[in-house]
């Protein structure tokens, strides 16, 4: 895959979080991260190789910008069991 835009292009547009796709896409595992600990010019892909899953200890990661920033997290159905 090639290189992803910077956080600094990213936050232009006005975001600032992160969604965090677990490499072990079977699992589907995810985690939605702020961006604001990293400089304006890396890349997404740059810090792609740098997660581990703290669910399945996966490494690597697919990294996109969270356009839903702004909406409320959606009501899960409760689980029955």
């Amino acid at each position: 895959m090639g290189e992803k835009i910077t956080l600094g292009e990213m936050r232009a547009s006005g975001v600032r979080d992160l969604l965090v796709y677990c490499s072990d896409y079977q699992r589907g595992h995810l985690a939605k991260i702020s961006s604001d600990r990293w400089p304006d010019n890396i890349r997404l892909s740059d810090l792609e190789p740098h997660f581990i899953c703290q669910a399945c200890g996966a490494r690597g990661a697919d990294i996109r910008p969270d356009f839903d920033w702004h909406k409320a997290p959606k009501a899960r159905p409760a689980s029955r069991g």
